[in-house]
């Protein structure tokens, strides 16, 4: 028998000790092992809970107790999250975690310590949820180098966007309903100002390239700034506009890394990813194109995802398995403004002019149109250029007096 402790008994940790409860057998048949849970913590009390013995508020008697050899970290945030892994890893344990601002900002930090120490630091549910993609690209694209990485990370972004295409809801009442669904928090800042799907692109980064991007090195942008109107530009371009995060390997060494929105054609594998689910590709230079699709949030998903990580450190006690990557360095991440990409521009000229001055300073550009313009009112794609020079274009037409409103960047994929 294996003891375990599960920190955090909220969504996910509740989740996590249903499923361990209602299929022991099985999942003993898989860890040759049964596993048992002997810990709970929680501040909260839960006197109604058929587990309310196993309930303490002490931290200590988890880390002490050498009966523990598996620890799920389940509470979320960086403090106490890091301190408490970082011990329980000291003591010998093995932690599995669902917490992806943990893993983005320290991963790099707890690898180390597990590989000294012999124990393992799992964290399959921290990007998608009860999508298998940790797994995956450690082990199942191993022989791949993998070139770039572009998901759809963030559901509840994904689900407000998806409203406003399908349904023509503006972005407010979109959210709104999001809130009301139960799909986005009361301040749902982390989702919709792009910083959840940051920490995620910034876990699969450091584990495909092998070395650590932390989120203060990502150019993040959210999904605030969308309108009815850029929905309306990307439907007569030929496509959608998603949240995206993308990293994609240099020549030189470095990775290009970003989190924003996109138009992606119709024709992208990744257009069709609606609602509240997730979709990730992964291009190999073998695979080409691997695409991991399902819901990327959710109790019973997240928790199925923690218990495979359990189970995977109880029969791999004796032989760690190989999970890592290198600590990360200022100069790994490349300047965004560097990549070749094409642009949308939503502009505003009121002398009717606006498109003459956009090829005067671009060249040529793809006009687009749509019904019920606002007076002024023009929108078009550039040609690929560095973002720098779009950017320094942009400036010229500014200084002519046009109004720049919206910009939004083409996915190539």
């Amino acid at each position: 028998m294996v003891e375990i402790a599960v920190m955090g008994y909220g969504v996910v940790g509740s989740g996590v000790v249903e499923v361990l409860t209602n299929h022991t057998e099985n999942i003993a048949k898989r860890a040759k092992e049964e596993i048992r849970i002997k810990y709970i913590l929680d501040l909260r009390e839960f006197p109604d809970s058929p587990f309310a013995e196993k309930f303490t508020k002490s931290f200590e008697d988890i880390v002490n107790d050498p009966e523990v050899r598996v620890v799920v970290e389940v509470m979320g945030g960086l403090h106490p999250a890091f301190e408490y892994t970082k011990r329980c890893l000291e003591a010998g344990k093995s932690v599995v975690t669902s917490n992806k601002e943990l893993v983005a900002a320290k991963g790099a930090e707890l690898l180390a310590l597990a590989q000294k120490e012999n124990v393992n630091f799992l964290f399959e549910a921290s990007v998608g949820g009860g999508i298998p993609i940790i797994r995956p690209i450690s082990q199942c694209l191993a022989a791949n180098d993998v070139i770039g990485i572009a998901g759809i990370l963030n559901g509840t972004t994904n689900f407000i966007l998806t409203k406003m295409i399908r349904d023509q809801m503006g972005f407010e009442d979109a959210l709104a309903l999001a809130q009301k669904l139960g799909y986005a928090e009361r301040n749902p800042a982390a989702d919709i100002e792009g910083h959840d799907a940051c920490r995620k692109i910034c876990i699969l980064a450091s584990l495909a390239f092998g070395k650590h991007v932390y989120p203060e090195q990502v150019h993040t942008e959210g999904i605030t700034d969308i309108t009815l109107a850029d929905v309306e530009y990307a439907d007569s371009w030929g496509g959608v506009i998603k949240l995206i995060g993308q990293v994609k390997m240099q020549e030189n060494g470095q990775v290009q890394i970003i989190v924003c929105p996109m138009f992606l054609s119709r024709a992208s594998q990744l257009a069709n990813v609606d609602d509240v689910f997730n979709g990730i590709l992964v291009r190999g230079d073998s695979t080409g194109d691997v695409v991991f699709y399902g819901k990327g949030a959710g109790k019973l998903p997240s928790a199925s995802a923690v218990v495979a990580d359990v189970i995977d450190c109880v029969k791999h006690f004796k032989a760690r398995k190989y999970l890592f990557w290198e600590d990360g360095t200022p100069d790994y991440v490349q300047d965004y403004r560097l990549d070749v990409v094409e642009m949308y521009v939503r502009a505003k000229a009121e002398d009717g002019n606006g498109l003459k001055k956009v090829e005067e300073v671009f060249g040529k550009v793809t006009p687009l149109a749509r019904k019920h313009a606002e007076p002024g009112e023009f929108a078009f794609v550039t040609q690929a250029m560095q973002e720098k020079e779009i950017d320094q274009k942009l400036e010229q037409l500014e200084v002519s007096g046009i109004e720049i409103v919206n910009r939004i960047r083409i996915g190539d994929f």
